[in-house]
């Protein structure tokens, strides 16, 4: 049942994110900042721990997870470190993600051909 749960969370996202891709004007980018504000939020209210043990992977891998993340990752710091755990806690709970975003960028960009239209 956690597989379904979390195919059909996540899907749902997804389809709601597709559908405010194509009756809103907003570009992906700003979609994709939204989501991350929305986990953000939803953790900051509590109400993201819920959704996460009902969906699992649903809920956390996409950019409401990430969201998740950083909001989680300043909570700590500032527990930690005061007023500078605003600036520390996000970059330091998402380091991890981040990093391998780039480093599996990177080798993507060696393994593939880029095709630039003149």
């Amino acid at each position: 049942m956690e597989y379904f749960n979390a195919f059909w969370v996540g899907g749902a996202i997804c389809a709601l994110v597709q559908i405010l891709m194509e009756k809103t004007k907003l570009m992906p980018g700003r979609i994709m900042v939204l989501l991350v504000v929305i986990g953000a939020i939803l953790s900051g209210i509590d109400l993201f721990e819920p959704l996460l043990e009902y969906a699992g992977a649903g809920a956390s891998v996409p950019l409401l997870g990430f969201g998740n993340v950083l909001s989680k990752g300043v909570k700590e710091a500032v527990d930690e470190q005061g007023f500078l755990g605003i600036f520390a806690g996000g970059l330091k709970a998402g380091a991890v993600g981040i990093s391998a975003a780039l480093i599996f960028g990177f080798i993507a960009s060696l393994l593939c051909r880029s095709k630039m239209r003149k």
